[in-house]
């Protein structure tokens, strides 16, 4: 099997899982009662970046499959989050898949009412649907991960446009000079409704291994005009000022913060170190 082929095998995979959830969900609970109460949450925060030139997106996740175990069962997702922010991080993902992330749509709960609005909370999933967007907003996100490799364009326009009527930010992620060419586009088209982010992930979904040098790469290939950011692997105060370097605005940080014994401090490390070479 090539390595293109298993990458598309993992991700439809995935797609599959998440559309499964999406019926099952929407088994009890039609899509016009969960848009309403979408439209009538309280609205999240604003995602505001910093001036100084670097901000990082932290992860809540509790399992990666390329490393395992990322915390303890029992752990408190919204006082880790609560810490991320406190550390100065722009934006918090959590992970909600639960076939490979242990992921949940409550952590997104928690993880909300604990930042208590100082800071965006994003959905980071295989969206495939607008309802899992309307989720999204009614468990407090701010955000979405749209990865568009996994979708087709008529997909994709409908998650944006859902994302503009929500006003939620959206996380474009690209793997390859392709979908960033398509990023750019969506950028010009929808840039002015709705706040984009595009992002690189240098994550081989092949074998789940980070692909060295792949953002660097990569970077001469950003879209202008949009904030870019590096995904995957990402594990020092070096890292994060190598790609400032390259040209990204932004690091999401996952894997690296959850395996640490001071989030907070290597928090502030990727920050300055980014923020030093941007």
């Amino acid at each position: 099997m090539s390595v293109q082929a298993a990458s598309a095998d993992f991700l439809q995979a995935m797609a599959q899982s998440s559309r499964e959830r999406v019926a099952r969900a929407r088994a009890s609970q039609m899509d016009a009662e969960l848009k309403s109460q979408a439209l009538a949450t309280a609205p999240a925060p604003e995602l505001k970046l910093s001036s100084s030139g670097f901000d990082l997106i932290a992860e809540v996740k509790r399992r990666s499959p390329a490393v395992g175990q990322l915390d303890s069962r029992g752990e408190d997702v919204g006082a880790r989050a609560n810490d991320y922010a406190l550390a100065g991080a722009a934006a918090i993902s959590v992970l909600t898949e639960p076939t490979r992330f242990d992921g949940e749509i409550s952590h997104l709960r928690e993880v909300t009412a604990a930042l208590k609005g100082r800071v965006p909370a994003m959905r980071k999933d295989f969206l495939v649907d607008p309802y899992q967007l309307y989720e999204a907003r009614v468990a407090g996100a701010g955000g979405v991960l749209v990865i568009l490799r996994m979708l087709e364009p008529a997909q994709v326009a409908a998650l944006l446009e859902a994302a503009a009527e929500l006003k939620l930010f959206v996380l474009l992620e690209a793997f390859d000079e392709s979908d960033l060419k398509f990023a750019a586009t969506l950028v010009r088209d929808y840039g002015p409704r709705l706040k984009l982010l595009v992002g690189v992930n240098c994550r081989d979904l092949s074998t789940l291994q980070v692909v060295p040098g792949r953002l660097e790469t990569l970077a001469p290939s950003l879209p202008r005009g949009v904030p870019c950011v590096a995904e995957s692997g990402v594990e020092s105060a070096a890292d994060a000022a190598r790609l400032a370097r390259a040209g990204y605005q932004m690091a999401l940080v996952g894997s690296a913060l959850m395996r640490t014994g001071d989030r907070i401090g290597l928090a502030r490390e990727l920050l300055i170190a980014g923020r030093q070479c941007g």
